[in-house]
C-alpha cells in the first residue's frame, strides 16, 4: 500500500493506525528489530561459549558486569526498565547456577556481581561483537552519528511509552 508516495508496510500486528500510519510502521520495525537484536545476543553468548540462555539471562548478565559494581536487584531492573522483578531473579538464578554471577548478603541486603568465569564470556562476547557487528557493519563516523541521534529517539520513545502505560494503566 502507498500514501504520500511511500511505502507503507502492512503487518499484522500492531494494528494499523488511521491518524498515525508512521507510529504502527515505527512498532512494528521495533518489533523486528527487538527480535533480531535478542537472535544477535544469544548467538553472540553463544559462540562466546555460554550457550542456551534467553535474550534476558545475556542482558542481565552485561548489567551485573557493568562497571565492575555489585548491583542489587532493584538496581538492575532499574536499569534495564523492567517491572517484573521474578524474570530477573530468575535469571541471577540461573546465571548463578552456571557460576558466572555470585550473590552476597550483606544483612538483608543481597547484591550480585559477575564471577572471573562470567567477566572472560562477557570479554569473548565484546570481542566477537567488534568483529561481526561493529567492524563489519558500524564502525564508520557517519553511522556512529546517527546511531547518537537514533539512541535520543530511543530514549525519548522509551519516556513516550512508560506515560502511555501508566495512562493505560489508570483507565
Amino acid at each position: 500500500m502507498s500514501s504520500n508516495n511511500r511505502t507503507v508496510i502492512a503487518s499484522p500486528a500492531p494494528p494499523v493506525s488511521e491518524t498515525s500510519a508512521e507510529m504502527s510502521e515505527l512498532e512494528f520495525g521495533l518489533i523486528v528489530a527487538s527480535n533480531a537484536f535478542h537472535r544477535w545476543i544469544t548467538h553472540g553468548m553463544s559462540a562466546a561459549g555460554l550457550k542456551d540462555l534467553m535474550p534476558l539471562d545475556v542482558i542481565v548478565l552485561h548489567q551485573v558486569s557493568h562497571r565492575a559494581r555489585n548491583k542489587r536487584l532493584s538496581d538492575i531492573c532499574f536499569l534495564m526498565n523492567v517491572e517484573d522483578t521474578h524474570l530477573v531473579s530468575y535469571s541471577l538464578k540461573k546465571l548463578q547456577n552456571l557460576g558466572v554471577v555470585q550473590a552476597h548478603k550483606n544483612g538483608k541486603e543481597v547484591t550480585y556481581c559477575t564471577t572471573d568465569s562470567g567477566l572472560e564470556y562477557v570479554r569473548r562476547y565484546r570481542e566477537i561483537r567488534e568483529t561481526c557487528l561493529i567492524g563489519s557493519h558500524l564502525s564508520d563516523q557517519k553511522h556512529n552519528a546517527e546511531l547518537a541521534e537514533l539512541v535520543k529517539t530511543l530514549r525519548m520513545l522509551s519516556g513516550t511509552y512508560d506515560q502511555a502505560a501508566r495512562s493505560a494503566a489508570s483507565l
